[in-house]
């Protein structure tokens, strides 16, 4: 059994047929920033698409998604559900992660340091953190897959809206939370360039 395997199977979180999801063991960071949506740091199966926003004199518009195409083009119309989250200047929500849901979030409004964490014990990124600016300065629409531990913190001084499509409907035995600060992603929410 490999270092990582035994280290996964003691610090087990949960599991659905083959999915095992484990702690990671890191140190304290934010692991790789994201600069481009093809970037070769990126979680296995975490997908990342720019979307356009058109502004004009009145505000703006911003395509959520097109059913059938993009990052959420396997989400079934059926089971699909689409939601809106509004928070405050400062907030972090984080973490959770789902056995079987997959997530496309789309940041409608304002700038998001998104963090994400690979708990799954066979994957290739085990343990991997990515970090993404995403919002209005960069409008990139991320596609989270099960295992994949997911969060956010809203920076800047406005208020910032989150909408995200899941391919499934909202089952709580489906997810799972984990502490903002759990020393085994060791996320550091600090402000990075003091």
């Amino acid at each position: 059994m490999s270092d990582t395997a035994a280290g996964a199977a003691t610090n087990r979180i949960a599991s659905s047929g083959d999915l095992v999801l484990a702690y990671p063991e890191n140190q304290k960071g934010i692991g790789s920033v994201i600069l481009k949506p093809d970037s070769r740091e990126l979680i296995a199966g975490v997908r990342v698409q720019p979307f356009d926003v058109w502004p004009d004199d009145r505000g703006f518009f911003l395509e959520v998604q097109r059913m059938g195409q993009g990052l959420a083009a396997h989400f079934a119309a059926e089971t699909t559900q689409i939601s809106a989250a509004i928070n405050y200047a400062g907030t972090i929500k984080a973490f959770h992660y789902h056995l079987h849901q997959t997530d496309c979030w789309v940041p409608a409004k304002g700038l998001f340091q998104v963090a994400l964490a690979d708990l799954r014990a066979g994957s290739p990124t085990f343990g991997k953190r990515n970090t993404l600016y995403v919002g209005a300065l960069r409008p990139w629409q991320i596609l989270i897959p099960p295992g994949v531990a997911h969060g956010y913190k809203v920076i800047g001084g406005e208020d910032a809206m989150l909408v995200y499509l899941t391919d499934h409907f909202y089952n709580p035995d489906d997810e799972g939370r984990i502490p903002f600060d759990n020393p085994g992603i060791a996320y550091d929410w600090e402000t990075q360039k003091k």
